[in-house]
């Protein structure tokens, strides 16, 4: 099992900016266990539909058991499946596990930050090596990804009960990262916990707040948000202004949870539920409910590559996702893309990321995040 650590924030402008240098992109691919021309793509993407997409073709219509029946021994056969992925290290190993438990297949997995898969991914299509099956990441990247045209089209009755916003062209979302205010429940009690978004920028905060240092696509969000409840440019400044004076920037959401778990900050403006849900499980002074609403949700999702080696792995991993998967990615204390039975977030206003906005404007609202955070004090994990 290949791994590799979770990089820095992403760039946010469009996929054509991960190609790198001829040096550097050997060097990657000799990190895949092999050259550039190792193993050529089975079509180019400009060209007619590769043996990967002519199976996939077939099996889209397929449903239920006969369309099970029809991928397991294929991808039994083809016995591998090469994953990208920036899930955390715990779900993707419990992820990887139940797979491999239920289905003969080996999976090879390349774990990493959302921004270096993405890098990853295009510079293996450009130099027309096929280094991975299927990709598994954020949703930024993932249009990206599509725009470059190289994944594949994936139907089927489970994709069809994933929420319209999480059904994309190229791509289909998984889990959804809900994005929450959190607070330590040794520092901050019921009472003073905030309720809204705008108490955030109560000066009650100033020095106890703090702020990731990539959450452009949250601040997008709530300030698009804030401008439709009829806010002023002016006035939505005001309050991340507010927010970022005095506020603690840390790099990462799982080290954003855990310096809030040690007490080092009260208040944690927009770390991700899931993480503060599995500190509080294991007994960390850390909560996040009642949610402040509207939660704003990012979709996570999967997307076939055209190019794949091991197409029916591909697709039978995706497929599991939808299916088995989310019942253990709801274990593991995400938010699942298809909900079935009593949804717990049923009374809860979500919005989710404006995806393409982001994907088209991104580098403009990255250096407007950045200027906001720029009134905070970077603060290291370590």
């Amino acid at each position: 099992m290949n791994t590799a650590p979770l990089s820095g924030r992403r760039g946010g402008g469009p996929a054509k900016r991960a190609l790198v240098s001829g040096s550097a992109l050997v060097l990657l691919l000799s990190g895949c266990g092999g050259s550039p021309t190792a193993t050529a793509p089975q079509a180019a993407t400009g060209g007619g539909p590769s043996a990967a997409e002519k199976l996939y073709t077939e099996v889209n219509g397929m449903n239920g058991q006969q369309r099970r029946d029809k991928l397991v021994p294929l991808a039994e056969k083809e016995g591998a499946l090469d994953l990208y992925t920036s899930m955390t290290s715990d779900v993707a190993d419990a992820v990887l596990k139940a797979f491999e438990d239920q289905f003969n297949v080996t999976v090879n997995l390349y774990r990493a930050g959302s921004e270096t898969v993405l890098q990853r991914v295009v510079q293996e299509q450009k130099a027309g090596y096929q280094g991975n099956d299927v990709v598994e990441t954020n949703a930024t990247e993932l249009f990206d990804l599509n725009t470059e045209g190289v994944l594949a089209n994936y139907d089927g009755e489970r994709r069809r009960m994933v929420p319209e916003a999480g059904r994309q062209q190229g791509w289909t979302a998984t889990r959804m990262n809900l994005f929450a205010p959190s607070w330590n429940t040794g520092l901050v009690t019921p009472e003073q916990a905030p309720k809204t978004w705008e108490d955030l920028a109560d000066p009650k905060w100033d020095g106890k707040l703090a702020m990731e240092l990539s959450d452009s696509d949250w601040y997008l969000t709530l300030y698009k948000y804030w401008e439709k409840q009829g806010k002023t440019g002016e006035e939505i400044d005001k309050l991340f202004d507010g927010m970022a004076r005095g506020a603690k920037i840390v790099k990462g959401h799982t080290v954003q949870g855990q310096l809030l778990s040690a007490g080092q900050f009260s208040v944690a403006a927009s770390n991700y539920s899931y993480i503060v849900q599995q500190a509080k499980a294991k007994g960390a002074p850390v909560d996040y409910l009642p949610f402040v609403q509207p939660v704003i949700a990012r979709p996570n999702g999967i997307g076939l590559m055209k190019t794949a080696k091991h197409p029916a792995a591909a697709m039978l991993f995706a497929d599991w996702m939808l299916q088995e998967g989310q019942a253990l990615l709801a274990k593991q204390g995400l938010t699942p893309a298809i909900v079935e039975g009593d949804d717990p977030l049923k009374d809860v206003e979500i919005i989710p990321i404006d995806v393409e906005e982001l994907t088209k404007n991104g580098d403009e609202w990255n250096k407007r995040y950045d200027q906001v955070i720029s009134n905070g004090e970077q603060v290291d994990g370590n």
